[in-house]
């Protein structure tokens, strides 16, 4: 299998900070996700990726959420999600891995499977185990009430999430004997000025950074086995044509010579 290429260990990449807040047995993330939005923003310049406004907007707030919902699970994490939102049509794809912080999605507007509602798709991998799937029911279109919904219904435990300004984010999750009266009731000024009020302890922080990993080997890899079953299929005539990365929708140009060198390298 082609090798992904690695993350670059000198970005210094994006901090997100996890307090325990004692008394209350609760678990804080936050972050002000302002530079990573620029490497996003880059991305999406760098492959001609064209959002409307709203899908920006949703994409961001999704991101942000998922971000935080990472830095409050294990190291050995793996994860990838799928919001579905049915009355706009469209498809968050978000994936990370906490052991190397690398994250990325994209956005889906085109040729979404109508469902019988808007619904949220987890799947883990940690460590060695097993691949684990959970899927829950939505309502709306804010992919932070979805992120909420999912927890109650898959997760089995209750957290909060909140805007503490444009790009700043955070995320309470309850813990074994939380005060639930607290909890439902903490405003979002309350969680902007918690240090102040509350004792909060630091936990650790975690980096992470805007990276999928896709290049032209992987992308030959998919290719090859419907190019095996059709080649003039895939090509119609063109001595080249465009791949989107499944994952972060990256633009990678497969000429036709390419494909055939290594398709016959797989029969060696």
């Amino acid at each position: 299998m082609p090798e992904s290429t690695p993350i670059n260990i000198s970005d210094p990449g994006h901090e997100v900070g996890t307090f325990f807040v004692r008394n209350r047995n609760t678990l804080l993330a936050r972050a002000d996700f302002g530079q990573l939005y620029v490497d996003y923003y880059l991305h999406l310049a760098d492959h001609k990726i064209r959002y409307t406004p709203e899908q920006d907007a949703l994409f961001k707030r999704a991101l942000a959420g998922f971000i935080l919902h990472c830095a409050s699970r294990p190291w050995n994490e793996l994860t990838a999600w799928t919001l579905h939102f049915e009355e706009l049509g469209v498809n968050i794809f978000l994936t990370g891995d906490n052991e190397t912080g690398a994250v990325t999605g994209r956005l889906f507007d085109e040729d979404v499977k109508k469902m019988d509602g808007s619904f949220f798709f987890s799947d883990v991998i940690r460590g060695r185990e097993p691949k684990r799937r959970s899927v829950a029911k939505f309502e709306g279109r804010d992919p932070l009430v979805a992120i909420e919904t999912f927890y109650a219904q898959s997760e089995q435990r209750f957290v909060r999430t909140f805007v503490l300004a444009e790009e700043n984010f955070a995320l309470l999750s309850e813990h074994p004997d939380y005060d639930k009266a607290w909890f439902d009731s903490v405003d979002t000024e309350a969680i902007r000025t918690i240090d102040a009020h509350e004792n909060v302890g630091p936990l650790e922080k975690r980096v992470y950074r805007w990276h999928c990993g896709c290049n032209q080997g992987r992308m030959l890899e998919v290719l090859a086995p419907v190019f095996r079953d059709d080649p003039d299929g895939v090509f119609g005539g063109d001595e080249r044509i465009e791949m989107r990365c499944p994952r972060c929708g990256a633009r990678h140009a497969i000429t036709r010579e390419a494909i055939e060198a290594y398709v016959a390298n797989q029969k060696r």
